[in-house]
């Protein structure tokens, strides 16, 4: 029987609204964390809320740029642009970015 690796997948809904500056910082800026945290065990899907306001509205998006981390449960949300790269990967509960489990205490 073949043994299939435990490789956890995140995937996370990115809702902006619009093309503006602030939309295209939290697109680049979750794409960096992922790039760092995950090493490409991500997925990323961008949604428009003025294009689709019946997604915002389903996910009960109050604000833009507003983050929700779908997987792995619990669900998390960050609202902003992510710049502070390191309490966004704290909020969004990502692993350390390197096997030092000691950096940062």
């Amino acid at each position: 029987m073949e043994t299939v690796p435990d490789v956890t997948t995140y995937s996370f809904r990115l809702y902006v609204a619009g093309n503006s500056e602030r939309s295209h910082a939290a697109e680049v800026n979750l794409r960096f964390l992922c790039d760092a945290h995950l090493s490409g065990m991500y997925e990323v899907e961008v949604v428009d809320t003025v294009a689709r306001p019946e997604l915002a509205e389903e996910g009960r998006i109050l604000a833009t740029p507003t983050v929700v981390r779908l997987t792995p449960p619990p669900q998390r949300r960050v609202i902003g642009d992510l710049s502070d790269h390191g309490r966004a990967a704290i909020a969004l509960g990502l692993p350390a970015a390197d096997a030092s489990p000691m950096e940062g205490q």
